[in-house]
């Protein structure tokens, strides 16, 4: 079985990269001068935002791997995978990599909802691509954060550290909304196989047998990320996944409600619900009236 490599701190990846440490919570390093990472797996403790500006060949992460580009920012979460793979030829990538632990964010505004930037649970392949404009912004963001690591650490830096952080991030959420749009016609594709694949769904049997059908299902089957698919979805349509997969529901419940043959309660069980009395709730939700009374209407 394969060992993994469990990275705790700072310091142990500082160390692994040759590099000294100089704060015990959060690093910059330019790729340039570090050493590589052995042919190793890890799993990180820390949070990672790593970008690469010239091929980096072949990693893994999880279970897939991923050639990088030039130009590509990755982001890592405590408790994901990253496996560098062996027989690879030692190279000299140019790039940065900012990792931090949780408790450096304890406690600052950033902390409180560092969970928004959902593309820290992006798979990698749904990595930020960025022209030469952003990756200047981005790499500014890495000095200004190196910067206050050579100064000496005051009750001043955990501020302007984390403030820093914050900044990058919040580009981040900016890129990653002009690359829904700059792929506007490839996010159309994957809304269409998404009606697709709902509609397949409730003309099967598959909600009597496997009940609704969830946001991590419909994205594991268009290989996606559950929350990449959330937020293409929420971008393209202005609702969320789960409320587009609801109103589907509801569009295939007002058709099979005009069979009379069939009450609310059984056409309930084949769109998947469990309970009658749920379907009712979302169908009232949804369209105002309860099923019946939608009969009753039409």
């Amino acid at each position: 079985m394969e060992e993994i490599v469990k990275i705790r701190s700072v310091a142990q990846y500082n160390a692994i990269r040759g590099i000294m440490t100089k704060h015990p919570l959060v690093t910059v390093i330019d790729l340039s001068k570090a050493q590589p990472m052995p042919a190793k797996t890890f799993n990180f403790g820390l949070y990672a935002v790593g970008l690469k500006e010239t091929d980096y060949g072949q990693l893994r992460y999880g279970r897939k791997h991923y050639d990088y580009q030039e130009g590509s920012l990755i982001f890592i979460a405590p408790g994901q995978v990253i496996g560098v793979q062996p027989g690879v030829e030692p190279f000299a990538p140019k790039g940065w990599v900012l990792l931090f632990h949780p408790d450096l964010i304890n406690g600052t505004p950033l902390g409180k909802h560092i969970q928004d930037y959902s593309f820290f649970s992006y798979d990698v392949y749904e990595a930020l691509h960025l022209s030469d404009k952003e990756k200047s912004i981005v790499i500014d963001c890495f000095l200004k954060i190196q910067y206050e690591l050579d100064q000496n650490i005051d009750k001043h830096s955990k501020v302007l550290i984390s403030s820093n952080i914050e900044l990058l991030l919040n580009y981040c959420t900016r890129f990653y909304d002009r690359q829904f749009i700059t792929r506007d016609m490839a996010n159309k594709g994957i809304l269409e196989r998404f009606e697709s694949l709902l509609k397949d769904y409730f003309s099967s049997d598959k909600p009597q047998n496997e009940g609704l059908p969830s946001v991590a299902f419909c994205a594991e089957a268009l290989h996606l990320s559950p929350n990449y698919f959330g937020d293409l979805v929420k971008k393209e349509t202005g609702t969320s996944a789960l409320e587009y997969i609801q109103s589907k529901v509801i569009d295939v419940a007002k058709e099979r409600l005009f069979d009379m043959n069939k009450s609310s309660s059984e056409i309930a069980y084949e769109l998947g619900f469990k309970y009658p009395q749920h379907f009712t709730r979302l169908f009232k939700q949804k369209a105002g009236v309860t099923p019946n009374d939608y009969r009753m209407m039409n």
